[in-house]
């Protein structure tokens, strides 16, 4: 009998694409939706079984829950943009109603998608899952740790078998966020540099999903963490050089310092708070912070425990990146 499968974020980047991977496998998948989800359809016509639900609230996430064997939580709020408040019910809020659900139908594994920005802004040494966490003075990855935390709670207090996952930079087809909206800015003219050979990491969705798969079925994952990344990083300026040549435009090449871009940011935040508009403004703390560093992460612990490489090289990934994002239209790329 197919293994049942509840993907809460279904309709979003990363759990689209588990939900394809699941239903490939055999899986029975149960999509966790929120109701008037613009992408339903699609999750639909993939095969899935929707639920309607928040994971806001409790009751919904944990009908839904009811005889699945294995959950990805995968919903969130991507975004750097949003009032404390909505941070705290969707990411905090939200990670521990699932946890609870996990909990209350004894699940065989819960998989938490977290985020590599949990381990703070050390620049360095190379950072791996047993570094502490810490906390960035930014709402996204703040409540991401308080997230992890409660994941830890439930696998330490309730006997939860849950693994924890770092993505760096996820990207590829169907990316609604980090190429799109740097792609948008280089099209505009609106890109620029405030830190040079300032490092990203990047993560190719099938090497995602690779690991994740691998996770929900290797016992020895449970009650651990794992990055994942495409086992090499490269700059924002030839990262964002790419993207430029392959819409066919003139690369970003304008730098300023890095005090200047921050203090830009923080005077923009002010005045958009000021006058209460909704609309992520174009530059943030978090933005100047994320692509103004040089983190080194290693994702050697999958390597060595789980015999985990990346399947596909960041040339190969880029080039089928690059592909499709020639087919999209450029005056919609920014969805977030």
């Amino acid at each position: 009998m197919p293994q049942k499968v509840l993907i809460t974020g279904a309709t979003g980047f990363i759990g689209g694409a588990l939900a394809k991977a699941c239903l490939e496998k055999g899986y029975e998948v149960h999509a966790f939706v929120m109701e008037g989800d613009p992408e339903e359809e699609r999750v639909k016509e993939m095969g899935a079984i929707v639920h309607h639900g928040d994971i806001r609230n409790e009751p919904s996430i944990a009908y839904a829950a009811k005889g699945i064997d294995l959950i990805f939580h995968c919903a969130g709020l991507v975004t750097d943009w949003a009032s404390r408040h909505h941070f705290r019910r969707v990411i905090l809020e939200g990670t521990e109603n699932v946890c609870k659900a996990a909990h209350e139908a004894q699940v065989a594994r819960l998989i938490y998608i977290s985020t590599n920005d949990v381990f703070g802004t050390i620049e360095g040494p190379v950072i791996d899952e047993f570094y502490p966490l810490k906390k960035w003075g930014e709402p996204y990855p703040d409540f991401k740790i308080e997230a992890e935390e409660i994941v830890h709670y439930y696998f330490n207090e309730h006997g939860v078998p849950a693994t924890i996952v770092y993505p760096c930079w996820v990207y590829g087809p169907g990316d609604k966020t980090f190429v799109p909206l740097l792609a948008d800015a280089i099209v505009k003219k609106e890109m620029l540099f405030w830190r040079k050979d300032a490092l990203v990491w990047p993560t190719y969705i099938d090497n995602l999903i690779d690991l994740l798969m691998l996770l929900s079925e290797d016992g020895q994952a449970v009650g651990n963490g794992y990055l994942v990344h495409d086992g090499e990083s490269t700059t924002l300026q030839k990262f964002s050089a790419e993207i430029a040549a392959a819409l066919n435009v003139k690369p970003p090449k304008l730098h300023i310092p890095y005090w200047l871009a921050y203090l830009a940011a923080n005077v923009v935040e002010l005045i958009w708070k000021f006058l209460k508009i909704k609309q992520r403004p174009l530059l943030t703390t978090y933005t100047v912070k994320n692509l103004g560093s040089r983190f080194q992460y290693s994702i050697d612990r999958a390597k060595r425990e789980l015999g985990w490489t990346p399947k596909v090289t960041y040339k190969e990934a880029m080039s089928t990146t690059m592909k499709w994002l020639k087919t999209l239209d450029l005056k919609e790329l920014k969805q977030k």
